[in-house]
């Protein structure tokens, strides 16, 4: 850190940590939002780097880290082990990326059995996109399935079989599956797209649909209780948003495209930031909003 250094630490919109150099001053705020952070929280007094030990589900969610006029949002998520047959291990792993991004979906192994075979399937239908028969030595991608949205997009480790997504996009989000001999590990992939905005513009955020189609039901979610914002239904013909959730923060900032879904927040303030999450039948897509002053910048 430099000499006239500052930097703050948020979750959400709430300060958890800052720094001022000048003054010297390292500082922990461990008791806000009810105390989920009491004796959790450590700051790096070289770097400013923040560490979140013993994390719960109450610790997932967006950090934000502000250093001088510069910003940077980060999403954190947990890795959760489900119970089962001990001879046949079945775990999940939690994982976020931003969009345009890649990820590495870890096996765990630290090195691949000569008679180790491995695969890697892909969302509902349980698509094979890519395995490993190290009796062979053959190490293949299935890049042409599900209409090539993974193609040039998949890479193998041929020592461990871990997977890696490049070039993410909200198509790429779903549940993964590794499964070798003796164990299925799971992994779910949340894609966020990333949107900026100056405090006092309006900002839209895309649905991806060109047209809705007669029997959508889209829904639009904000924060981490997930309150319900705005939804459509086609079928019903009903476009319904709700400003006076969230203690009206969103009250006369609300628009919905009546033809794409997509969702516009006009005169936006800091209170606007968070995620969103948008939900079009059983598909899912997640956006980050953070709303900057004139002179930040976002990174």
């Amino acid at each position: 850190m430099k000499d006239d250094d500052e930097i703050q630490w948020r979750f959400g919109n709430t300060l958890i940590a800052e720094i001022n150099v000048t003054a010297d001053r390292f500082t922990v705020y461990e008791d806000v939002l009810d105390g989920r952070f009491r004796d959790r929280l450590k700051l790096d007094n070289q770097t400013g780097s923040l560490t979140v030990t013993h994390t719960t589900t109450e610790h997932v969610g967006v950090y934000k880290l502000q250093i001088n006029s510069v910003r940077k949002s980060f999403v954190l998520s947990l890795y959760r082990v489900a119970g089962g047959d001990p001879t046949y291990k079945e775990d999940l792993v939690l994982v976020s990326v931003m969009e345009g991004d890649s990820v590495s979906l870890n096996s765990g192994l630290t090195e691949i059995k000569d008679d180790d075979v491995i695969q890697w399937r892909f969302g509902d239908e349980n698509t094979l996109i890519a395995e490993i028969n190290k009796r062979f030595d053959r190490f293949t991608v299935y890049e042409d399935v599900l209409d090539g949205r993974f193609r040039d997009r998949l890479k193998l480790d041929n020592q461990t079989g871990s997977l890696t997504v490049t070039h993410t996009t909200t198509e790429h989000a779903g549940d993964y599956k590794l499964q070798t001999f003796s164990e299925i590990l799971r992994f779910s992939l949340f894609v966020y797209v990333l949107v900026s905005v100056k405090v006092g513009d309006s900002v839209s955020l895309n649905s991806g649909l060109t047209e809705m189609k007669d029997d959508d039901v889209i829904l639009w979610r904000f924060g981490d209780e997930n309150t319900l914002i705005a939804e459509i239904n086609v079928t019903a013909d009903r476009i319904t948003v709700y400003e006076d959730v969230l203690d009206g923060r969103f009250k006369d900032r609300l628009k919905l495209d009546n033809q794409t879904g997509s969702l516009t927040v006009t005169h936006t303030t800091t209170e606007h930031e968070g995620v969103y999450k948008l939900q079009i039948n059983s598909d899912i897509k997640r956006f980050i909003l953070t709303v900057f002053v004139n002179h930040y910048k976002v990174i």
